[in-house]
């Protein structure tokens, strides 16, 4: 595996109530036993979620391969247009290229615009130089109010500094292959345009050309990404299904928890600022796949070290509602050594021949053992390396464990209901206030 998960600081002995022993988590996997045998025989007869037959797909990467190979020849700075689902998977893709100072791959700069805030577009547009700018709008619908809306604001600004028919080296389309307004754009254009499975949701689609073409822009090795999860969903759906480390654990942990002692909200804290965007993609995962019918677990992003300073008073002596999931390297990141001659001061002595990677690593290490003494439930995710084929694997276990929460939990983790009557109620508004200006 290309990760380990340690969950002993979450299980206890025997007699506490509100707490789950190791025999607790044994009989939790044993009830979804059926669910995994369920997914293991979908994913080999090449039904049931669709997201489960991405890593083994090699035909797509061919042809995103070329579209992004194109783009990145024409464009300095490319936009990825798209809201949710996405946008957030790419987001925790690119982070691996770029730490919010430039592509250190050499590939073009990526930007992400998904709110529709006309201050920053608007800010954007004049910094950047349009004739050198490539655009991905993505919508798996070809509906979504917020990229139609960007889409077609950037193409007008394009057109103000190029001819139109240059449009189709700069600007390109991800969406459903059926008739929508964004794929009526694409036609008009003549835009190259990829397919959106139509039997993969957004919040999971990170692995589909949604998250794929923007990893092949900042150069990524897409390939590997699928690797990685190739290996963590053979072995989830395999031989390793009832192991301590396994998605089925993680969701057993989660929903037992909430259950027996109202742990309803699941912290994961990444002391990796690369994996910074990786927790937003799980926050909109996690809620948005398991918040229904009055159900449902409350996910909050934190980051080590720096939310030790601003969240770690509540966590240890606020509400017991919270289970918590710590993500750390196995060694010391390396990072740059404290010069010895300005920690002289004796007060300075337990930096002294240390580097910055130190102090994170004993950072993590110290929050793990205080929540565990203060008997907040906490797994660790330790990771000997942060690569494709390392956050390829975390994605998958992260997309299992919200399924197989959702089966605890007896909630359809590929729906949205109630968030579809947010998005046709905004465009009653504005149908309103069109024709009232009329």
């Amino acid at each position: 595996m290309p990760f380990r998960i340690d969950v002993e600081g979450c299980l206890t002995e025997p007699g506490r109530d509100d707490a789950l022993t190791g025999e607790d988590l044994k009989a939790g996997l044993e009830t979804l036993t059926p669910a995994t045998r369920k997914l293991a025989e979908q994913r080999a007869a090449g039904s049931g979620p669709e997201f489960l037959q991405l890593p083994e797909r090699t035909e797509d990467l061919a042809r995103a391969g070329e579209l992004a190979a194109s783009l990145a020849e024409t464009c300095d700075d490319i936009l990825i247009l798209g809201t949710g689902g996405s946008s957030l998977g790419a987001q925790a893709l690119y982070a691996l290229a770029d730490s919010g100072y430039g592509n250190r791959l050499g590939g073009p700069n990526l930007h992400f615009l998904d709110n529709v805030d006309p201050h920053s577009f608007d800010d954007f547009l004049a910094a950047v130089d349009l004739p050198r700018l490539g655009v991905v709008a993505v919508s798996k619908s070809g509906a979504t109010a917020e990229t139609l809306c960007q889409t077609m604001l950037v193409l007008e600004a394009l057109l103000t500094e190029v001819d139109e028919s240059r449009l189709a080296r700069q600007v390109a389309v991800i969406t459903e292959p059926k008739d929508s307004p964004l794929k009526a754009l694409a036609e008009r254009y003549h835009l190259p345009c990829l397919d959106h499975d139509e039997g993969v949701g957004g919040r999971y689609s990170v692995l589909s050309v949604v998250g794929l073409l923007p990893a092949l822009l900042a150069g990524l090795d897409a390939a590997a990404l699928r690797r990685g999860a190739k290996e963590v969903l053979d072995r989830s759906l395999g031989g390793g299904a009832e192991e301590r480390g396994s998605p089925q654990a993680g969701a057993v942990l989660s929903v037992e928890y909430a259950r027996r002692a109202g742990l309803t909200q699941s912290v994961l804290m990444p002391y990796l600022d690369r994996l910074g965007y990786f927790g937003l993609w799980f926050r909109q995962l996690w809620a948005e796949s398991l918040g229904k019918q009055g159900r449902g677990l409350t996910p909050i992003r934190a980051m080590g070290a720096v939310d030790q300073h601003s969240q770690l008073q509540l966590y240890l002596e606020g509400p017991r509602d919270k289970l918590f999931t710590l993500i750390r390297m196995s060694e010391a990141p390396e990072g740059a050594s404290i010069p010895a001659d300005l920690a002289e001061d004796p007060a300075l002595d337990y930096l002294a021949g240390h580097s910055m990677g130190d102090l994170l690593d004993a950072m993590a290490r110290a929050t793990a053992e205080t929540l565990i003494r203060h008997r907040r439930p906490t797994r660790v995710i330790t990771l000997d390396d942060l690569d494709e084929t390392v956050l390829g694997g975390l994605l998958m276990h992260f997309m299992l464990e919200t399924v197989f929460a959702a089966e605890l939990l007896q909630v359809n983790p590929f729906d949205q209901p109630a968030v579809e009557e947010g998005k046709q109620l905004a465009r009653d508004y504005l149908k309103k206030g069109a024709r009232e200006s009329a």
